[in-house]
């Protein structure tokens, strides 16, 4: 395949905060083609324009993250129109032969539609999660945007020359849903890459406690952050555990509340939530933790999607429990304790019993990194990744 001009579009995360679009950014960067990404300005990412490790970088103001119908509708129509001004500034400074969809939303087909209509451009969809189910687990409810949610969807479907999904369940459903040949669809799964886990671990986490119990990742409503915050009260005050620290590291439209529920509570002393931190910070925490959680709860929307921290837990060797997601029994196989209700009780019991119980977690740790250096691993995404590409330039 010659020397591409691909611009990506990413609206939920920026880079390089987003690990799969930038894992993606670079093996395409490595594979010799010429890639620039376009992005919010967000979670610390405020530089409007510039080039990293050979990337070219387009940062956008957006309003904020989306609670309501309301906020849905400023988020999405800011990004969009965001997005549009940067890839004509992109189309002006050397154009593009590829844009590369990666949703949430399921409406960047409206920045591609004119460039593939009138330049030929072509179009690859990377379905992060399926927009829909994400919607109805957000709002609790279907009605007319939902609708509106399942046409934005099999709009893009239609565009794209080649769809590529995180894992089988999700493409499944948009084979379904867009009516895609076997060749048109790739799973280009996700998974961490080159994480430092040679760093030490840090017992001052622990505040003076035996065991650290730690979570990773965004904190919406759809994560079930709750869940592990009165999991931790069920621990502390129903078990009469006073052993356990917690760490709950991350950002999202959500922190804020988390944080009144934790103090509510009266568990500030035991649970730590710093927000989002940096690379080195997480990675001390994960080689110190214990045992990770995956509170995303059971539903719909959360068995299509394989979590990030999943994947990072089974990269630092660490047992984790969570609640029985089906990717995320997928991704970890017996690399996790699985409890399968939504019950934070049931939750704080689980990770109890993994806690008292070393020689398991041990070899839970041992069976998730092997898990994840074979099956999982990030060379055979990437793999996936090129045959996508192929598949997009020569749709014969």
């Amino acid at each position: 395949m010659s020397r591409l001009r691909i611009l990506i579009i990413v609206e939920n995360l920026p880079v390089p905060l987003d690990r799969r679009v930038w894992q993606e950014a670079c093996a395409l960067r490595d594979a010799g083609h010429a890639v620039t990404v376009i992005c919010p300005q967000m979670r610390g990412y405020t530089q409007a324009e510039e080039v990293l490790d050979g990337i070219q970088i387009y940062r956008h103001w957006i309003s904020d993250e989306a609670r309501g119908m309301r906020g849905f509708f400023m988020e999405y129509t800011t990004a969009i129109w965001g997005e549009f001004v940067c890839a004509l500034k992109a189309w002006r400074r050397g154009g593009f032969d590829v844009i590369h969809l990666c949703n949430p939303p399921d409406l960047l087909f409206l920045v591609a539609f004119p460039f593939k209509l009138l330049a030929g451009v072509k179009v690859v969809y990377d379905v992060h999660d399926l927009w829909p189910e994400m919607f109805e687990a957000k709002f609790g409810r279907r009605g007319l945007l939902y609708w509106a949610v399942r046409l934005a969807e099999r709009c893009t479907l239609a565009l794209a020359d080649a769809v590529m999904a995180t894992n089988q369940s999700v493409l499944a459903a948009v084979k379904k849903r867009g009516h895609k040949r076997d060749d048109e669809v790739f799973i280009v799964r996700t998974a961490p890459n080159a994480l430092n886990t040679s760093l030490p671990a840090d017992p001052k986490l622990k505040n003076g406690r035996r065991f650290l119990v730690g979570y990773i990742g965004v904190m919406g409503n759809a994560d079930g952050v709750s869940y592990l915050i009165e999991a931790a009260r069920h621990i502390v005050t129903e078990r009469q555990r006073h052993d356990v620290q917690f760490i709950l590291m991350g950002s999202g439209p959500e922190h804020a509340e988390l944080l009144r529920q934790r103090d509510a509570l009266g568990l500030q002393d035991c649970i730590a939530m710093p927000g989002r931190v940096s690379n080195e910070f997480l990675f001390t925490a994960l080689k110190t933790m214990d045992v990770g959680v995956a509170c995303d709860p059971i539903n719909e929307y959360n068995d299509h999607c394989t979590m990030n921290k999943t994947l990072e837990y089974m990269a630092f060797a660490k047992p984790q429990v969570m609640f029985g997601t089906r990717e995320g029994r997928f991704s970890a196989g017996d690399a996790a304790l699985y409890v399968m209700e939504n019950s934070a009780a049931m939750l704080g019991d689980a990770i109890l019993e993994l806690l008292d119980d070393e020689p398991r977690r041990q070899e839970m740790g041992r069976i998730g990194q092997e898990r994840l250096r074979t099956g999982l691993s990030w060379e055979r995404s990437v793999i996936e990744l090129h045959r996508t590409y192929a598949r997009a330039m020569n749709p014969s």
